[in-house]
């Protein structure tokens, strides 16, 4: 099998939806980089059942995601949030060489804060 790094972070945003099996299968395959054979010892079933266990969960993520675009909206926003950020940083920086204002300071601070209050909503 391949290793999809897509997976992984799908797991991130819908692991809680699989059954523990599932989810310690593709966390043990994925995060951990343990062998089929690893993974089946340390959950006690046979490799063809960690197998079968990975597909199905893959299966489930893939489908959770075409059905709630939480990823990509996740993924979206945080770019978003990069672009802004980088606008403000031209803006502060031809403040401080060409305008000198305060008020363009004082917003530019504004600004930044909140960046910083979304970028933890959006951890």
């Amino acid at each position: 099998m391949a290793k999809d790094m897509k997976v992984a972070y799908l797991l991130d945003f819908y692991g809680d939806l699989l059954t523990d099996k599932q989810r310690d299968s593709l966390d043990y395959y994925y995060n951990e980089d343990l062998s089929l054979g690893e993974i089946a010892a340390n959950l006690g079933i046979s490799r063809q059942g960690v197998r079968d266990n990975i597909k199905r969960a893959e299966a489930v993520l893939f489908e959770l995601e075409e059905k709630l675009h939480l990823a990509e909206k996740f993924s979206q926003i945080k770019d978003g949030l990069d672009s802004v950020r980088k606008a403000v940083d031209v803006i502060d920086d031809r403040n401080m060489k060409i305008y000198r204002s305060k008020d363009i300071n004082e917003s530019i601070k504004m600004i930044l804060r909140e960046l910083d209050r979304l970028n933890q909503l959006n951890q």
